[in-house]
């Protein structure tokens, strides 16, 4: 990667330090949005009535023990989820993490311990492993197209093609990964994609007009689909080209093109059978939209025991 694309890459275009490992000790996500999203999932699942299985089988006072297990390997993400949703069914519910978030887990390994009254536990399972697999999922989607790529300088990054009400988490779930986020929003950075030129009358036209709305703080991306949109970009005062759909050779002409003076994008139809054939072209970022808009939940289990997980 050429100074001037890493620098761009640090100062904000990525939304995530280059290290893989960066979960590991990384910032929880704010409390705020973790307690929104689990809120309505609680919603959603009690309703008007409640867990009336629960409140029909359960004694109100009876406490369990239990342990959610990975039932295939994985990288894990949501933990914080998970344990919200169970502290929300009830505050006494003791939740120990057993494998961080950004950390793998084995086939059948212990990935946290729950301790505490049984009803709050029944209750908050599905809302909790709803998180957590989904977010492992992605976690793990992200993982593996990472690791297709090492050793290339290429970064894994996702879009905005995400869960409605659910992207910061999905997107945390990214960096969990080891992969790294692109913007958040409409709001967080300009990306004049082929809609907008066309509206504005042209690249020129729009780059032009986007410049003189950014100001200092405001990164611009165009996106591309030939290599001769990509020349006349070039000419332009912008930090980064999307290359859209783009043959192997034309990525490739592309980054013999841009010379390492611009970060440069390849997006579309990006799959891992051919991930790396698309990083050793020498581009500086891969976005994947199936990270986020078609991930496999991991499969991860709720197991009650007698014995308290905690001794």
């Amino acid at each position: 990667m050429s100074p001037r694309a890493h620098a761009a890459l640090s100062s904000g275009w990525s939304n995530l330090a280059d290290s893989p490992n960066a979960l590991h000790a990384a910032q929880s996500l704010p409390e705020l949005v973790v307690e929104r999203a689990v809120k309505a999932a609680l919603e959603e699942d009690l309703g008007l009535a409640g867990d009336i299985t629960t409140q029909a089988t359960v004694d109100e006072n009876a406490l369990a023990n239990a342990a959610i297990v990975a039932r295939v390997p994985g990288r894990i993400a949501g933990l914080q989820c998970a344990q919200a949703a169970f502290r929300a069914c009830n505050p006494q519910v003791k939740f120990e993490t057993a494998i961080a978030d950004g950390a793998d887990a084995g086939q059948g390994d212990t990935v946290a311990r729950i301790s505490g009254p049984a009803a709050a536990i029944l209750t908050g399972e599905r809302v909790a492993l709803n998180f957590l697999c989904h977010l492992s999922g992605i976690a793990s989607a992200t993982r593996a197209f990472v690791k297709a790529i090492e050793g290339t300088g290429a970064h894994i990054c996702c879009t905005r093609k995400t869960t409605p009400g659910l992207r910061a988490l999905e997107k945390y779930a990214v960096r969990a990964g080891g992969g790294q986020n692109h913007r958040f929003g409409l709001f967080d950075g300009i990306l004049i994609k082929d809609n907008h030129i066309a509206a504005a009358g042209g690249i020129s036209a729009a780059v032009q007009r986007a410049r003189a709305y950014a100001g200092h703080m405001r990164k611009i991306e165009v996106e591309v689909d030939t290599l001769e949109q990509l020349d006349e970009v070039l000419t332009l005062p912008v930090d980064a080209v999307l290359l859209d759909n783009m043959s192997i050779a034309d990525l490739s002409e592309a980054v013999a093109r841009g010379q390492g003076k611009i970060v440069l994008e390849a997006s579309g139809g990006v799959s891992l059978e051919n991930v790396r054939e698309i990083a050793q072209t020498g581009v500086d970022l891969i976005s994947v939209g199936s990270l986020t808009h078609s991930p496999k939940a991991l499969d991860l289990g709720l197991d009650f025991y007698n014995q308290s997980p905690f001794t």
